[in-house]
């Protein structure tokens, strides 16, 4: 990066927005006054602003930032910890932590994002509301076995309450993908691999924008699908995945469970593996890849689904 350019580190809280620009650092109010306030110095010739994801506290700030036509980036929080463990910057508030961020952006240059227009952040919401009612619906299956009498009726009651809930965010989600031509189109194109749902599509059109947009090894990385080595000299270790986006892993991993008993390609490529001694869980983690890179060629090309001739669907 230009050694001239400017580059605004922000460290994100519930009311508070911590600012390193430079040798400077501030805190204004995470609300629109201060969000407005903040855009005004942003203004003043900065090439990038990085922010962590926060669960959803810097949504508000980000949308502002990226609508004022102002580069953003907004990076996992773990790279940022390693990066600052990695630099020996070992101390820790708001006021550091945002300097290390913007630290973090001159170094490293993350990917900038794109503001997402009005109809995909109804879509983002939705599949995010759905995600939150699944995870109570588990708690509270988890907690059904430990009741007893009253209480375990009303979870009871409170499970196909959920139930109800997540039936209605899926019609809505439906709903919406099918009303717009534009996402009808790249629905219709991912679920015409065997093995792509409803929601694994939706999961995919929200959460992993880049699809199609990049190779094959950064969309895997990116995901959090590909191995990583874990060698020393002599020795090699077993290799490993981690870090990426766990939302869409997450339904990749189902998609695979169905397709490697459904699917004319990623069966075969299953059996494959298992019969070469390879564990269920490392098989499944290379369909999964191997899915991926497939949505990936399809999306770029804009092709749907279509297995080598001789092969049946």
């Amino acid at each position: 990066m230009n050694a001239q350019a400017v580059v605004v580190g922000i460290d994100v809280s519930k009311d508070w927005l911590d600012v390193a620009m430079g040798v400077e650092s501030s805190r204004v109010a995470n609300d629109a006054e201060g969000i407005g306030a903040l855009l005004e110095r942003l203004r003043q010739g900065v090439e990038l602003v990085v922010m962590e994801a926060t669960g959803g506290y810097e949504t508000q700030a980000a949308s502002a930032i990226a609508g004022a036509g102002l580069r953003l980036a907004v990076v996992n929080p773990r790279q940022v910890r390693d990066f600052a463990k990695a630099t020996g910057r070992l101390a820790k508030s708001d006021r550091i932590d945002a300097q290390v961020i913007a630290a973090f952006g001159e170094a490293i240059e993350p990917q900038v994002v794109r503001l997402p227009d009005e109809q995909t952040k109804e879509l983002q919401d939705l599949v995010m509301r759905r995600q939150q009612l699944v995870a109570m619906k588990v708690q509270e299956s988890n907690r059904l076995a430990m009741m007893t009498g009253a209480a375990k009726k009303q979870i009871k009651t409170h499970i196909a309450w959920l139930e109800k809930a997540i039936d209605e965010v899926n019609t809505d989600i439906t709903a919406r993908l099918r009303t717009s031509p534009v996402w009808r189109e790249k629905d219709e194109l991912l679920r015409s691999m065997k093995g792509i749902g409803p929601i694994t599509s939706s999961m995919l059109l929200m959460n992993l924008p880049e699809l199609g947009q990049l190779d094959r090894r950064s969309i895997a990385a990116l995901v959090g699908v590909a191995p990583f080595n874990r060698d020393s000299g002599s020795f090699r270790g077993r290799r490993t995945i981690w870090g990426g986006r766990a939302e869409v892993r997450h339904v990749l991993y189902m998609a695979a469970t169905t397709a490697i008993h459904h699917n004319c390609v990623i069966k075969p490529f299953y059996e494959h593996l298992i019969a070469r001694g390879k564990p269920h869980k490392v098989a499944i983690v290379a369909c999964m890849r191997k899915m991926l890179t497939i949505l990936n060629a399809m999306t770029r090309s804009n092709t749907r689904w279509m297995p080598a001739p001789g092969i049946a669907s």
